[in-house]
């Protein structure tokens, strides 16, 4: 048996998928840790062949390190195979784990392989969800934001073939996919070297593709939807979409917007945010957003608690910043423009606070509402189940229900973070 275990993104849980998928022609492949029993005989103790571990250290490495640890303490003779987001400075930390690791990639593990080829006509799609399908598009990006270091792994951007993706999606709904994933280092900017975009492609998928399944659409940056807004906005129309949409801003000051090297206003998304929110009743805006940049005014954050405040995401990833080795903006705080971590912490607290009061405003407005959900996964709540709604909403149901499950629901109350029907 072969493990493979990925952390992070939806992008990077589609390449674990993948790897999972090319490993499987020669082996068992298992997505969970395998955890020893005090049975010798059970079949849950047999050692694994090997590791496979596809981290993400967008946020830093201590999380990937963590897992790496977790996998050499308990297997330490298990060969321990990484991939996902590794860059020099995490790999240099890895080896002092274990000078047993070896680091690869998707295209090492099976040179040439395209999206499509990885899943074979009229067979089972091996994937963690039975009901999630998750499609990658697209490798890289067209940006070189000054705090990431995604870029330095991942490269420029690099489309897969429309067909292909067409037929991925085909496979994975035919067996019984009811969410389609389609995710990417930047959704936003595929095809763009390919001469199409996203709009086109998800008008080819609704063509092409039949069948009881939603598509949710990944994370894209604002500069490059605004190629295609309409023709995008067109898109949600259809009810197989489900209406959310993930455009980072990560500021609302244009001042700091220029240091990160964002490319995009704040003007820009908020005119993104705006149309689509203002188009579709209880439509879901996701925003990432990054406090303490090196450099960053109290004025820059009031910016930012202002651009929250008049665009109402309803999902909103806040991050404190840390420097990512190698990055410009690592050297920006190494020259004395750090935000100290008390400032951080506190402006972290003030951006948490204005959001979740937000959050809470928006899901009251579902209060009342029937909808349509399909079931996930078991609740944090003992005897309550997670599900979706048509705008991606998690909502609460009282009860344990399997995954997959489609039902009609009444929202009866509300929180920041959910929908509940009880």
């Amino acid at each position: 048996m072969i493990v493979v275990l990925s952390q992070g993104c939806a992008a990077n849980f589609g390449d674990g998928e993948k790897i999972a998928r090319i490993l499987s022609r020669k082996a068992e492949v298992s997505f969970t840790f395998p955890e020893q029993t005090n049975d010798t005989d059970s079949a849950s103790n047999a050692t694994p062949e090997a590791f496979f571990l596809n981290v993400c250290t967008v946020k830093g490495n201590a999380g990937a390190i963590k897992l790496l640890r977790k996998v050499v303490n308990a297997y330490p003779n298990v060969p321990v195979f990484i991939t996902g987001c590794a860059p020099k400075d995490f790999r240099e930390e890895a080896v002092k784990v274990t000078d047993k690791v070896k680091f690869t990639s998707l295209k090492e593990i099976s040179p040439g392989t395209s999206p499509g080829q990885v899943i074979q006509a009229g067979k089972e799609v091996l994937r963690e969800s039975p009901f999630v399908g998750i499609v990658n598009i697209e490798e890289g990006c067209l940006d070189a934001c000054a705090f990431c270091s995604t870029h330095l792994v991942k490269g420029r951007l690099h489309s897969f073939a429309p067909d292909a993706i067409v037929n991925q999606v085909k496979s994975l709904v035919d067996d019984g996919c009811l969410e389609i994933q389609l995710t990417g280092q930047d959704c936003a900017c595929y095809g763009f070297d390919i001469g199409t975009n996203l709009a086109e492609l998800t008008q080819r998928i609704l063509t092409h593709v039949n069948g009881n399944y939603r598509i949710r659409l990944g994370m894209g940056n604002p500069r490059h939807v605004l190629n295609y807004q309409e023709a995008l906005l067109d898109c949600f129309t259809d009810e197989r979409i489900y209406k959310f949409i993930h455009i980072p801003v990560q500021s609302g000051s244009e001042r700091v917007l220029k240091a990160m090297n964002r490319r995009h206003t704040a003007f820009d998304y908020a005119t993104l945010a705006h149309a689509f929110t203002e188009r579709f009743s209880k439509f879901t805006l996701s925003t990432d957003l990054i406090v303490g940049y090196p450099g960053e005014t109290a004025e820059d954050f009031n910016d930012t608690l202002e651009l929250l405040k008049s665009t109402r995401p309803t999902v909103c990833n806040i991050t404190r910043f840390v420097a990512r080795p190698g990055t410009v903006a690592a050297r920006l705080e190494e020259s004395g423009e750090a935000v100290p971590d008390i400032v951080k912490h506190e402006r972290s607290a003030i951006l948490a606070e204005a959001f979740q009061k937000i959050a809470l405003e928006n899901n009251r407005e579902w209060i009342g509402d029937e909808c349509m959900v399909v079931t996930e996964k078991p609740g944090h709540r003992n005897g309550t189940t997670i599900a979706r709604n048509e705008a991606y909403r998690p909502v609460a149901l009282l009860g344990d229900f399997p995954a997959g499950k489609t039902l009609r629901v009444r929202i009866k109350d509300a929180e920041a973070f959910a929908l509940l029907s009880y």
